[in-house]
């Protein structure tokens, strides 16, 4: 009797634990990503994606999102006028290529289409990084701003009634003081469409410069900004080349704090990247380097009273 109590406890524990197994591996690992019946939003459902080569996974995923679906409830995010011309995927970045098609289509079902594919996408471990050109041009916004890598992170949590929607929120930013060797911290209320990354945001208005007249833009003239990202806590920021211009005015250490505490009041940003055309060769100036991971550091800021006061002194030593 104790050798079949034995073996039954036995069958019953495999029995749990092959039970488990089944219930791991019922969870499907990929989603595609399709448009609502109302086009508002982008919903998942799952999808059974055969594990192989990356290439080849990419394709089927491609094909899966250029498909008619068999539901009334989603449709597919790619329409029917808009094809894929060609894709290729380097380091970790999936480059997509579409027909001109593509710039005819309404921004909010631009924006949707763009969230379905990039989501869609990235599930796959080797795509960190998605970028989109239409024709053999980079796709841009409305104001003519290169869009550039996106990741699930570029979209609002819940893209669709909220697109283009008008928001109000409070940025805090760090702008460089009148000697250019410390920080300002200024707030500054914005309204944005909620379709934009606080980070972009935050970049854009750093990259624009203060209001206050006592205040320094941190950041050379002529910066652009290529790309931000946020991924597992590290913000990602691509400038072009124009960052490299030395404004000897502004010291080395507040341009970089400028932007890694700006940025840093985000509570999901922890650390920052900053690259050059996506580079992280080299240094900035003489001693920051570019594959470093940077985290905020407040020993730079000082008081907006400390700022005015030294800039009300160097007034009266200009004066005659």
């Amino acid at each position: 009797m104790k050798k079949i109590a034995g073996w039954l406890s036995f069958i019953l524990l495999v029995s749990l634990f092959t039970g488990c197994g089944r219930q791991e591996t019922d969870d499907p690992a990929y989603h595609i990503y399709y448009l609502n019946k109302e086009k508002t939003k982008v919903v998942e459902q799952p999808y059974d994606l055969k594990e192989g080569k990356t290439e080849d996974m990419i394709a089927t995923l491609l094909d899966a999102l250029c498909t008619n679906t068999d539901s009334v409830e989603y449709q597919k995010p790619v329409p029917g006028d808009v094809t894929i011309t060609d894709w290729s995927l380097e380091s970790n970045q999936l480059f997509l290529y579409f027909n001109d098609n593509y710039s005819k289509m309404q921004s909010t079902d631009e924006v949707l289409c763009r969230a379905a594919v990039v989501k869609t996408l990235v599930q796959l471990p080797d795509v960190k990084y998605v970028s989109f050109y239409v024709g053999d041009a980079p796709l841009a916004d409305s104001r003519d701003n290169v869009i550039g890598l996106m990741t699930e992170e570029s979209f609002v949590e819940n893209p669709g009634k909220q697109i283009n929607s008008i928001q109000t929120t409070t940025l805090h930013l760090y702008y460089a003081n009148a000697d250019g060797n410390g920080l300002v911290e200024c707030e500054k209320e914005v309204q944005y469409s909620s379709n934009i990354s606080l980070e972009k945001l935050i970049m854009e208005n750093l990259l624009k410069g203060p209001d206050d007249k006592n205040l320094k833009a941190p950041l050379p003239e002529g910066t652009n900004l290529v790309n931000v990202t946020t991924t597992n806590g590290t913000c990602y920021v691509t400038l072009d080349e124009a960052f490299l211009n030395q404004n000897y005015e502004i010291q080395e250490p507040i341009v970089i704090y400028s932007i890694v505490d700006s940025l840093s009041e985000i509570s999901t940003i922890s650390k920052v990247q900053i690259s050059v055309n996506g580079k992280t060769s080299g240094v900035y100036r003489d001693s920051f380097a570019l594959d470093q991971l940077y985290e905020r550091n407040l020993d730079y800021v000082v008081s907006a009273d400390e700022n005015e006061t030294v800039s009300t002194e160097a007034q009266i030593e200009e004066t005659p």
